[in-house]
């Protein structure tokens, strides 16, 4: 067995998520135009669905606005 699909066993039993819909997202993500709101939406979708945190109309907004405005923070310590 690969190291990679040690660890994607080590994530599936973590998060209950599938390695196959960790690299459909990943090709989502990697493929899509990052600043396309229908592509974001359904990777925000997608993210809600695959945590089980329900995320609001107006929250869902506000991250494709951030996104597509390129206000990301470029480092984590300008997340905090």
């Amino acid at each position: 067995m690969e190291l990679n699909d040690q660890l994607f066993q080590k994530v599936e039993k973590k998060t209950k998520v599938s390695k196959e819909t960790i690299l459909e997202l990943a090709k989502k993500i990697q493929e899509g135009n990052m600043k396309d709101e229908s592509t974001l939406r359904s990777v925000v979708q997608t993210l809600s669905q695959l945590t089980g945190k329900e995320v609001s109309k107006e929250r869902e907004d506000k991250i494709i606005e951030t996104i597509i405005k390129d206000k990301v923070p470029k480092g984590v310590e300008k997340m905090f």
